[in-house]
């Protein structure tokens, strides 16, 4: 093994130790705290014009090795994210959003069209040939409150991604996401599973965003705990908003979180941030609008 040149074997000052590191005190004291970190026996003492430190002779080779990391690392300048400039009209997406909710809702409230929009909506594990209700149930709610609160996290949520990709790439994205989360959960429950809510695709877009965040920072130089860190705060979002009564689809919030996140990682590796074409977005943010139209007009089309 090669020694780093701040690294002296030295003298040994006694027979049963040796010297690890020969240097100023402030080096000594740091390099002393690494071998306490890693349960090392050791000892630092001043001598002559400089400290050193001494361990175990039959501690030195493995000394050696933990102060050599630590010194490589410790040399390494961290990565800077390359810096995206934001998208423009993230507003008019979160408009969109809304306006898409709220119609959904008063028509619902009202049986627009004589229907019961809510049965013929809502994600149906019985009715999974019915393709469009992976799209209409997640305009749909149960209440005001709910309907709120999807409102209020999807607006947030909506921003940041709009700001990051665009917002027709990213409600486009989000839509995806979340009607194929819904989609596969009709696959994967019993047939008497039923949900309706715009949370799935929020947590897909909580997903979107944690996954271009992490897809970035692994680019970096930088410790693994900070590569992951996006990954982890998201996954503990997803735990504290995502859970909680009986009547929460788990299942399609975790799923809606796994399928952003997926998409969020592509999009950081293919750079689609980058692109800004604006008739990127106008064709991505209108053919979002018009699947949700087209699902509806499945959904309430007479005699189907």
């Amino acid at each position: 093994m090669t020694l780093p040149p701040s690294l002296d074997q030295g003298q040994e000052p006694a027979l049963a130790s040796a010297v690890v590191f020969r240097g100023s005190k402030n080096l000594c004291h740091e390099y002393s705290l690494v071998l306490e970190a890693r349960g090392i026996e050791h000892e630092a003492q001043e001598a002559e014009s400089s400290w050193i430190l001494t361990v175990p002779v039959a501690m030195l080779h493995r000394a050696y090795e933990e102060i050599s990391r630590y010194s490589v690392e410790r040399g390494v300048r961290r990565g800077i994210p390359e810096i995206v400039r934001p998208h423009p009209g993230a507003a008019v997406g979160v408009f969109m959003y809304v306006l898409i909710l709220l119609l959904t809702a008063y028509c619902a409230g009202n049986g627009t069209f004589g229907a019961d929009w809510l049965s013929l909506g809502s994600l149906d594990a019985g009715a999974r040939s019915e393709w469009w209700r992976a799209v209409t149930a997640l305009t749909l709610h149960l209440d005001q409150e709910h309907l709120l609160g999807n409102v209020l996290f999807g607006v947030v949520a909506g921003i940041a991604a709009s700001r990051l990709l665009g917002p027709g790439v990213a409600w486009a994205s989000i839509l995806g996401a979340g009607a194929l989360a819904n989609y596969v959960e009709t696959l994967v429950t019993p047939i008497s599973h039923r949900a309706v809510g715009a949370s799935t695709a929020v947590f897909a877009a909580l997903g979107l965003l944690s996954g271009m965040a992490w897809r970035q920072r692994l680019t970096l130089r930088e410790r693994l705990w900070y590569r992951w860190a996006p990954l982890i705060a998201g996954i503990c979002l997803l735990t504290l908003l995502g859970a909680g009564s009986a009547h929460v689809d788990v299942l399609g919030h975790a799923l809606g979180f796994l399928f952003g996140l997926g998409v969020g990682w592509i999009y950081i590796r293919t750079g689609v941030p980058n692109n800004r074409n604006p008739r990127v977005q106008v064709i991505a943010g209108l053919g979002a609008a018009l699947v949700v139209c087209a699902a509806w007009t499945f959904a309430l089309w007479p005699g189907r």
